[in-house]
């Protein structure tokens, strides 16, 4: 396949991700320019397959946003991220970076997500992408840039949204597939492969051919962009192993299928049987027609539907795969099952060389050849086929950080979430993996009943992976915050939470809504739900969400705290230490969001706790404008703050109070007098709260924060 755009001259081939250290300054500023372009006007160039205005607006999967979401939130995601590393100094349009910034998590299959949204038009979201567009070739011209580029570099800012972007481009034609064919039409720039046999009896037969045992070292080497859970490094020594020399096909598949796989209990774990039953599903979800009629059989390409190409690999999610093994052993009697990661890597090491240096692309991906499938057999690689491209291959690895995992601060929700034991790996890539996708060292990882363009191949191997599910939170934020939140009371200080909601429920009349913006890992929004009908907890961090969500679900959140030196104590939270049931966790439902940029929401609250939040905001003033129409009349506003002004959190133009004015000392009371005395009145003078945040066995914070209450006029 050809890219729509041309290539500049001279410049690397823009499907491949560049390299962070050669060349001049200069020179990097342009290949960041054209790789940039590139990557724009690839992704826009795949929803030229939408041709009916449907396609734009009814969800594909219940699970996701519709595709005019996606078609937005690759432009938001620029400026979301831009202006948290203050590389910009405001926002282009803020209900649309609001409205189009966090997507739908695929966490669980039976979540549906029903929320209703007033879409902006295709026009406006095209209007909007070409201001972004120029916005981030300004900052791309004028940024400061020295090699090689690093975490801290604006550079790297760009480059996490060009690969973000490129993410999207494969996820997106995930959607487009699963769309009525009838809504999408092939494009000239978007060519299947019509290399098939339609015919089983000549599709070639699996084999598996011996591997021996190695030494490997898992984690990112190279000198390009990569996502933090690439970086740090683990050593497995693995025994020799054998693996499938193909991918499985649709027709060695079909053999499962027809032999009853789907209907027979005994080759689908528990997770495995709730999907399947779920879905009712009988067959992949990209074959068209009947199992028991299978020369009738038609695949579901991106944008048609065509003879049943047997001899492609079969595009099944991870729960389907791990089956098939299962009745694959049974057959064999030999211990089938899905590639670990490290397993996956020893055959990776036999691909030579890595994308950036690839002069032609050594399977199916890169956008190199098609916008599909290709038979199993087509590309060689050593022994082997289709090692890396084609699709995504299925591992039995749950993801995790290694040795040495840093979170990027501009990116926190990219990896800690799926840390939970239930994202197992894809490896290798697919036809439509670009960029950091096509690397040798990317790690993506999906909840194991998702869709990709993803398949597998089978090893015969004695190792079993560990399968770790909620394992302890070391992140030393989210582990401090879990303490301060469930932890022991230190000092005779009572719980923080505790405290500001026995005040809130003194002061408040009507008790329907409440929101807890600033939410951490949720405890004030769970002690709310004792009182109020509906309960929302908000966090701009999704790490925190997460931890929240888990303890809404009834799970234990296993956290370290340091003692002294090497030395850690282990310890766990969980709702039902603090006395709180699942009807109280029903009344609370949790959202990531932005202070600084807030939703216009449906229904007022009655009441609005932002508790050291205040200080932490890059614009406090801004956010108490937004947040006054969100309060009903009569409703209050509780605002608990140390007021510890810094820079690195706020602006100091944008401080409320710690300055002077005119040689006069200005208080943050004084200033929320101000701004909150058209709209508020105060309830009752400030109050001091105390709380105390343990740092070590004996190392803690005493802190005061101040609370003030205001009821809404």
């Amino acid at each position: 396949m050809h890219s729509p755009q041309s290539n500049l001259a001279g410049l690397p081939e823009p499907t491949r991700t560049i390299l962070l250290s050669t060349g001049t300054a200069e020179q990097k500023r342009q290949e960041i320019r054209a790789y940039f372009i590139q990557t724009w006007e690839l992704y826009e160039s795949l929803f030229d397959c939408l041709t009916d205005e449907r396609a734009y607006f009814t969800k594909a999967i219940s699970l996701r946003h519709p595709l005019i979401f996606y078609f937005g939130h690759t432009a938001t995601f620029y400026i979301n991220k831009l202006m948290a590393a203050g590389l910009i100094p405001q926002r282009i349009d803020s209900h649309i970076e609001a409205m189009l910034a966090i997507g739908v998590d695929e966490m669980s299959w039976d979540d549906l997500d029903d929320q209703n949204y007033n879409w902006p038009t295709v026009s406006n979201l095209r209007a909007y992408r070409d201001k972004v567009r120029e916005e981030v070739l300004g900052i791309i011209e004028s940024m400061p840039l020295t090699l090689p580029v690093g975490w801290d570099s604006p550079a790297w800012v760009i480059l996490m949204g060009i690969e973000h972007e490129r993410i999207h481009l494969e996820t997106s034609s995930v959607l487009i597939r699963q769309l009525p064919v009838s809504w999408v039409t092939p494009q000239p720039h978007w060519p299947a492969c019509d290399i098939a046999r339609h015919d089983r009896q000549t599709v070639p037969e699996n084999e598996t051919l011996a591997i021996k045992g190695d030494v490997v070292t898992l984690g990112k080497q190279d000198d390009t962009f990569g996502w933090d859970n690439e970086y740090g490094s683990v050593t497995h020594k693995i025994q020799a192993f054998s693996a499938s020399r193909m991918l499985v096909s649709n027709a060695e598949y079909f053999s499962f299928v027809e032999s009853g796989g789907y209907q027979d209990t005994k080759w689908w774990d528990e997770e495995g049987a709730g999907w399947r039953d779920f879905a009712q599903a009988e067959m992949p979800t990209f074959w068209v027609g009947s199992a028991t009629e299978p020369e009738q059989l038609k695949l579901r390409l991106m944008t048609e539907e065509v003879a049943m190409p047997w001899d492609w690999p079969v595009e099944v999610n991870q729960l389907e795969a791990a089956a098939f093994c299962r009745w694959k052993a049974a057959q064999t009697g030999e211990s089938v099952q899905l590639p670990t990661e490290a397993e996956w890597m020893i055959l990776r090491n036999q691909v030579q060389g890595d994308q950036p240096d690839w002069e032609t692309a050594p399977g199916n991906i890169n956008l190199a050849w098609w916008a599909s499938s290709c038979p199993v057999d087509h590309f060689a690689q050593g022994h082997f086929f289709d090692i890396v491209g084609n699709v995504w291959q299925w591992a039995s690895t749950p993801i995790s950080g290694f040795e040495g995992f840093r979170v990027h601060p501009l990116y926190d929700d990219f990896s800690t979430p799926t840390f939970d034991g239930k994202h197992s790996m894809i490896k290798g890539g697919s036809w439509i993996s670009t960029g950091n996708e096509a690397l040798k060292s990317s790690r993506y990882a999906f909840r194991r009943h998702f869709f990709q363009h993803a398949g597998f191949r089978y090893v015969i191997s004695g190792h079993q992976e560990i399968q770790t599910v909620n394992p302890y939170e070391t992140d030393g934020l989210i582990a401090q915050y879990l303490d301060f939140q469930y932890g022991p009371r230190h000092f005779d200080v009572p719980n923080y939470a505790e405290q500001l909601v026995d005040i809130a429920v003194k002061n408040v009349g009507l008790r329907g809504r409440a929101l807890d913006i600033g939410c951490a890992t949720g405890r004030a929004s769970f002690e709310l739900a004792r009182h109020f009908d509906s309960v929302v907890g908000m966090d701009y961090s999704a790490r925190f969400i997460d931890v929240a969500l888990a303890l809404a679900r009834g799970e234990a959140c296993r956290y370290v705290i340091p003692e002294e030196g090497e030395l850690v104590d282990y310890c766990q939270a969980s709702l039902s230490e603090v006395n709180i049931d699942a009807e109280q966790t029903g009344r609370v439902s949790f959202v990531q969001g932005d202070a600084c940029n807030l939703k216009p929401q449906g229904e007022l609250y009655d009441l609005v706790l932002a508790a050291n939040l205040l200080d932490r905001l890059r614009e406090p003033a801004c956010f108490l404008k937004d947040i006054t129409p969100m309060i009903r009349s009569g409703g209050v506003l509780m605002l608990s703050s140390p007021y510890t002004w810094l820079e690195e959190f706020t602006p100091k133009q944008n401080w409320l109070g710690g300055f002077r004015e005119n040689g006069e000392a200005v208080t943050t009371h004084q200033a929320l007098r101000r701004l909150l005395a058209s709209d508020f009145e105060e309830i009752q003078a400030p109050q001091d709260i105390p709380f105390v945040i343990r740092e070590t066995a004996r190392k803690f914070q005493h802190t005061l924060a101040e609370l003030t209450l205001w009821r809404k006029r």
